[in-house]
């Protein structure tokens, strides 16, 4: 197998990112890079999926990352990974004597670790430059699921139809289950039990990251967790603020007290992103230095500012989300060649500890064994999206009354531009289909 061929067993088999932004895996092919990283960090908190796949799966991920190094002749495969994963970790050191220059990097028990960018300085000690992709540095990471896709896509033909999904919090059973593209975000919490609370609030995504979903939305490529929450919680209370009465109370209350800045892990490394110095010019209106404007676009969204650093619980990370909106809309770029520090010399000591984080969002009691269930559930209806991924959207290629069977392309995005298939996620009929989603019923 060369790169055009796998670059076309991918596209053609709709995979992308499984988690995150969902970037065509396809694009990330380039033999520039001497390094294939892994990244099972497990990045939030309550999440399961990925170290629970890699140890169910270790020899099937670890034989496709060879086969990937192989193909872009990569010198070495780093599988990351938090020491304290340890069934995946013994699943993975009871298959490396039949690879060569594929190991382990142990990854420390922090926030965020999964952010490809710290996974990359935490395993290998290289730093991305600000604005820049791994791939300048010599490394490509995929996440575990991914690279499962990739496995299943290779060996059996088989393209990306569902998804592993954590189902945690106020829910009877907490479970990561394996759920169809296109199944309703409440039949996930029923396969989990059912609420336990009147009137739950769920978050699509991590605590961190995700954001609140309806019951009715529908499981992507890129859906990672549900989380069952009641209202009153923390992580519920943020992401229900007002952007306006977000600003106005920076305005009154942020004391420029730099924590935000301290803790920030892409400040740590050297990048030109100060949170601080952008919630003064913000809240005071100073527009002679556009710099901390500008620098927002460095910020990787990870939450750790608001949702942990500010002792006034300001909201630097939806105001800094906000301006990067709305440079985006009008046409300005990632600047280049932005000039980058040096690693701060505190960084370790810096470093947010995962289970401290997860007490300061009140989620301890909610940080237990969710089992994975392996077998794929069965929804009578699915609503795929059309979008699911960075890139073109697909165009439907199917039709109202039409029959399908799983895996069949229902959605193609043109060669030319970037983008993946997508594919029936159950066997029926085609009930609907507009420029958003095709609905098919079993």
């Amino acid at each position: 197998m060369n790169v055009t061929d796998l670059s076309a067993v991918m596209r053609e088999n709709g995979i992308v990112g499984a988690g995150g932004a969902g970037f065509p895996s396809y694009a990330k092919l380039n033999k520039k890079a001497d390094t294939i990283l892994l990244n099972c960090a497990e990045c939030e908190p309550l999440l399961k999926l990925h170290r629970q796949v890699l140890e169910k799966y270790a020899f099937e991920i670890i034989s496709t990352l060879a086969e990937i190094a192989d193909v872009l002749e990569a010198e070495q495969v780093i599988i990351a990974i938090k020491g304290s994963y340890r069934a995946a970790v013994e699943a993975v050191q009871a298959n490396l004597a039949s690879f060569q220059n594929i190991h382990i990097g142990i990854l420390p028990e922090i926030y965020p670790a999964g952010d490809e960018v710290i996974t990359i300085y935490e395993t290998t000690k290289r730093v991305v430059p600000p604005g820049s992709l791994p791939i300048e540095v010599g490394v490509i990471v995929y996440n575990v699921e991914t690279i499962y896709n990739v496995y299943r896509a290779i060996r059996h033909a088989q393209p990306v139809t569902s998804k592993y999904i954590t189902v945690a919090g106020e829910v009877a059973e907490p479970i990561t289950l394996k759920a169809p593209l296109g199944m309703s975000y409440k039949e996930l919490v029923e396969s989990a039990g059912g609420a336990t609370i009147e009137d739950p609030v769920l978050i699509g995504g991590g605590p961190m990251t995700g954001r609140i979903v309806s019951a009715y939305d529908t499981v992507t490529k890129t859906s990672n967790a549900v989380l069952v929450m009641p209202k009153q919680a923390f992580i519920v209370w943020k992401r229900m603020s007002n952007v306006r009465v977000d600003m106005k109370r920076a305005m009154a209350a942020c004391c420029q007290c730099q924590m935000c800045t301290d803790l920030c892990p892409r400040h740590l490394l050297g990048h030109p992103i100060e949170p601080h110095k952008f919630m003064r010019s913000a809240t005071s209106g100073v527009t002679k230095d556009v710099s901390p404007y500008v620098n927002t676009m460095f910020c990787s969204q990870c939450g750790l500012c608001e949702m942990f650093s500010c002792v006034q619980s300001l909201s630097p990370r939806t105001l800094i989300g906000e301006c990067k909106a709305g440079l985006r809309k009008n046409g300005v770029p990632i600047p280049k060649g932005a000039l980058m520090g040096e690693v701060n010399p505190e960084r370790d000591y810096r470093r947010v500890p995962m289970e401290r984080l997860t007490a300061r969002l009140g989620l301890t009691k909610y940080n237990v064994p969710a089992p994975l269930k392996d077998e794929l559930l069965e929804p009578k209806t699915v609503k795929i999206l059309l979008t699911q991924h960075i890139g073109a959207l697909a165009k439907a290629e199917v039709q109202v009354g039409e029959f399908v069977t799983v895996g069949q392309v229902i959605g193609r995005v043109d060669s030319k531009q970037l983008g993946v298939n997508l594919h029936a996620s159950i066997e029926g009929t085609v009930v609907d289909v507009n420029e958003k989603f095709v609905t098919i019923q079993r």
